[in-house]
């Protein structure tokens, strides 16, 4: 893969959620910033695609990041294979929709332990590594809108997501000592086969719009520069923080996704 400059050069990167969308766009921005990269997923087949497309700067991980065990297998191979872990990307998560009076115990554990246990368990073992090592190094969690701006019907995504922006800013106090950056990055409607549907129904991706004061979507390089940008030299006074990369969206409301989609017949 051609890079387009050396603000990573000769740094290993450990992505989780790597093998597409968010993931997958900043393991391609890293690569062609001269990182190596594991790629961390449970999709066997995703992760092989991404591995022949950016060579022998990847490396890849089928693990479960719920898993202890897994985590440390993933780190340990980046250490393996490249020799350090210097950036480590929390980008595994998934959302689902449901009232809070109709949402399962196990549907709200199921989002609680991938979007936010599985950060904790990825931020352990990661910041393990890195104080061994002794230098400088960053960790960028994937947050969410959803942390700080509440939907309808994604309690749990919502929930895990508040938690994530303050594990960074714990991991920040904890780690910052040790040289470690920790940051979070909060997109909000960006365009990945995760929200495919969104984009999918006209009413609800209107809304969207109409609460984006920039007017459009986000894209998977919009969040993917912004990763660079935290993982680089350039953000070397930066910890504890949450991006905000949304388009100004933030700043309105969510849309009504319960009225929005019983209007469509959906609910």
């Amino acid at each position: 893969m051609n890079g387009n400059g050396n603000r990573l050069c000769e740094k290993t990167a450990l992505i989780t959620g790597g093998a597409s969308g968010i993931g997958l766009g900043i393991a391609e921005k890293y690569v062609a910033e001269g990182a190596n990269v594991v790629l961390v997923d449970l999709d066997a087949f995703k992760l092989e695609e991404a591995k022949q497309k950016l060579g022998e700067a990847c490396d890849v991980a089928v693990a479960n990041v719920t898993v202890e065990s897994d985590v440390q297998r993933a780190v340990k191979l980046a250490v393996t294979r490249f020799g350090r872990l210097d950036i480590g990307v929390n980008a595994a998560g998934v959302g689902s929709l449901a009232p809070i009076v109709d949402l399962s115990y196990e549907e709200f554990s199921k989002i609680v332990d991938l979007c936010l246990k599985g950060v904790f368990l990825s931020m352990k073992y990661e910041a393990k590594q890195m104080t061994a090592q002794g230098s400088p190094a960053a960790i960028i969690n994937i947050s969410s809108l959803n942390s700080i701006q509440p939907a309808e019907g994604y309690a749990a995504y919502c929930s895990a997501k508040a938690g994530v922006n303050m594990l960074t800013k714990v991991g920040a106090m904890e780690l910052g000592p040790d040289g470690i950056r920790v940051n979070a990055i909060a997109p909000g409607l960006i365009n990945t086969p995760q929200t495919a549907p969104i984009f999918e129904m006209e009413p609800l991706y209107n809304a969207y719009l109409e609460n984006t004061p920039m007017g459009r979507s986000g894209t998977i390089d919009d969040v993917a520069n912004a990763a660079l940008f935290l993982a680089s030299d350039d953000s070397s006074w930066i910890a504890g923080d949450t991006l905000v990369v949304d388009g100004a969206a933030h700043t309105k409301r969510y849309p009504e996704m319960g009225k929005i989609l019983k209007e469509m017949g959906l609910m």
